[in-house]
């Protein structure tokens, strides 16, 4: 076995830090069995505190979620019904010589109408409102003095909202 050789740098390396390592070892010889377990109790507590703040984001977070999950869902349901609710809005405004059957629609409208009340859905107001691109999606400009600038002058398609959250956008004409 080769004995390495020790230089004067070396050696004064290993002097200081074992010097080190020595006054650490008698400064925890120097401590109470009391004062140790209070360290111990304090590190031991940190722990649980971190341990119970981290569990309770988990449950904050996992519930936030959730609620993100049902919400796309119930939106996306939603927007696939809109189709039907514009097929029977087109259909209550043609003409039809059948009295009963007009009747009919008009009450499975209204009865369309009342689910989405239920579930939360708002038609977005637009004809004689300010434009507001969050709301409305603009396909036409026409002038109209009579209207003020940016104000809906038509609608084309009914948009809806839950909450905040926009389903469909209007789609509009804007005058000037």
């Amino acid at each position: 076995m080769a004995k390495s050789k020790s230089t004067p740098a070396t050696e004064a390396k290993n002097n200081s830090t074992s010097g080190v390592k020595n006054e650490e070892i008698n400064s925890n010889n120097d401590s109470t069995p009391s004062e140790d377990l209070q360290n111990e109790l304090s590190a031991e507590r940190d722990k649980y505190l971190r341990l119970a703040a981290e569990y309770d984001n988990f449950r904050k977070r996992s519930a936030k979620e959730r609620e993100m999950i049902y919400t796309d869902a119930r939106t996306d349901a939603i927007s696939r019904l809109l189709p039907v609710y514009d097929n029977l809005e087109r259909a209550l405004k043609m003409e039809c010589s059948d009295e009963a059957y007009y009747k009919g629609v008009e009450m499975i409208m209204t009865q369309l109408t009342e689910v989405l009340d239920d579930m939360g859905v708002k038609v977005i107001p637009a004809v004689g409102e300010p434009f507001d691109p969050n709301r409305h999606n603009a396909v036409m400009s026409i002038e109209d003095p009579q209207l003020g600038e940016n104000i809906i002058a038509e609608e084309f398609q009914k948009g809806f909202i839950i909450g905040d959250r926009v389903i469909r956008f209007s789609t509009v004409v804007v005058a000037n």
